[in-house]
């Protein structure tokens, strides 16, 4: 299995999905131990509008641990194969090995309000707003 994380430069889970600094692809063996862990740079642009779904899958990534991440970049996901997990923070390798663990769950809260880089494009009934982790 592998399971890709948007991270900043220092590994920790990026709050903001479309802004990270780069992705951390973890290879998970069937034991449910970490083999490796690659970076993958992030392309620019939202993420969402990139083709970064399309680079991960190709990595052979099924699954993806996310801070804050819009309905838009969740399509993109899934239509190339990769379940998204929202709502994670913390270091990335940290919570990888707590998801293994089953200890990981989805927040069922997507992003929809870019509110300190699109402000008035993505509104919100619920004022829900992507949080900006460090």
């Amino acid at each position: 299995m592998k399971i890709a994380v948007p991270v900043t430069a220092n590994n920790m889970i990026d709050g903001h999905f479309g802004h990270c600094d780069s992705f951390n692809v973890f290879t998970v063996t069937e034991n449910n131990k970490i083999a490796d862990i690659k970076n993958l740079k992030s392309p620019e642009g939202c993420g969402c509008k990139s083709k970064i779904a399309g680079d991960l899958a190709a990595q052979g990534v099924t699954v993806l641990l996310a801070g804050g991440i819009g309905g838009g970049a969740i399509n993109v996901l899934n239509n190339n194969g990769i379940e998204v997990i929202r709502g994670c923070s913390g270091n990335s390798e940290e919570v990888v090995n707590l998801f293994i663990a089953g200890l990981v769950k989805d927040s069922g809260s997507s992003c929809q309000q870019h509110e300190h880089h699109h402000h008035e494009e993505h509104k919100t009934d619920h004022g829900h707003t992507c949080g900006h982790h460090n």
